[in-house]
């Protein structure tokens, strides 16, 4: 198959004077000039292309880089909201102790001693063994606060509670009740084992020394009760606290065991 000549050669062809009186010269003219025209809207065409890729990849380029910026936001955004999240976490658990903490001794509350108390006298419902509670006093506290301030009262007090906690066992509770009384919750323990665990406690304070006031001996006087079935809460709580004055009446430094109530 003859090669077809190139549009010059056709250009240069046409306009040779020798084939200017060549019949089909006005039908080679003719497809010619379609031929350009042809040409033409190629060339167009391949600008529009062109031009339509250049701004698709910059398009592209755009958005991507949108979307890398999106990303480094939301991912700053995540750690962020990360943060926040921990420390409000932290908060929560700051404002949960701080509900049920003693803020001088670091003791449980009233309230968290509440919350464990009905507690076990739920498991207690369930024929689980009783609980006992111990109210303590220190013996001739005010005479500390009179004498040497409150500050100094204060460290008594301190002190005080972490000797309880040293020699109670990892189920136990110590309470600040209010003032210089403790409350100390023994699940699973009977008076017998209680009275054994207040005078080891007691001797261990009376061997308490301060160092702001070498000469301080500090002994405590406390009441225990036994849990009854059905018994209300309420009256356990008093049932010991009436333990404790009877101690304190009887000339304090020394324990008094409440008896149950009557069963009908």
């Amino acid at each position: 198959m003859a090669e077809l000549p190139s549009a010059e050669e056709l250009e240069r062809l046409l306009a040779d004077p020798e084939h200017q009186h060549n019949p089909l010269l006005p039908v080679v003219a003719a497809l010619a000039e379609q031929n350009r025209e042809q040409a033409r809207k190629l060339e167009r065409l391949m600008r529009i292309a062109d031009s339509s890729y250049g701004v698709a990849v910059t398009r592209n380029q755009d958005l991507l880089q949108q979307y890398e910026r999106q990303l480094k936001r939301l991912d700053k955004i995540t750690r962020i909201s990360d943060r926040y999240q921990r420390n409000l976490i932290e908060l929560n658990e700051q404002l949960r102790d701080a509900a049920l903490k003693d803020p001088l001794t670091g003791l449980a509350n009233r309230r968290q001693l509440m919350e464990r108390l009905h507690d076990e006298q739920a498991r207690c419902g369930r024929g689980q063994p009783a609980f006992t509670l111990a109210m303590i006093d220190v013996d001739l506290f005010k005479r500390i606060n009179d004498n040497h301030g409150h500050d100094t009262g204060d460290i008594v007090l301190c002190q005080l509670a972490d000797t309880i906690c040293a020699e109670l066992r990892s189920q136990d509770l110590c309470a600040r009740w209010g003032g210089e009384e403790f409350m100390l919750l023994l699940p699973h323990t009977g008076l017998s084992q209680a009275e054994v665990l207040l005078q080891r406690i007691m001797t261990a304070v009376k061997a308490l020394r301060f160092e702001k006031l070498p000469d301080l001996r500090l002994t405590i006087s406390a009441g225990i009760a036994e849990y009854c079935p059905s018994e209300a809460l309420d009256n356990t709580i008093r049932r010991a606290d009436n333990g404790l004055i009877a101690a304190k009446q009887a000339g304090r430094d020394r324990l008094v065991i409440s008896e149950p109530p009557h069963q009908d």
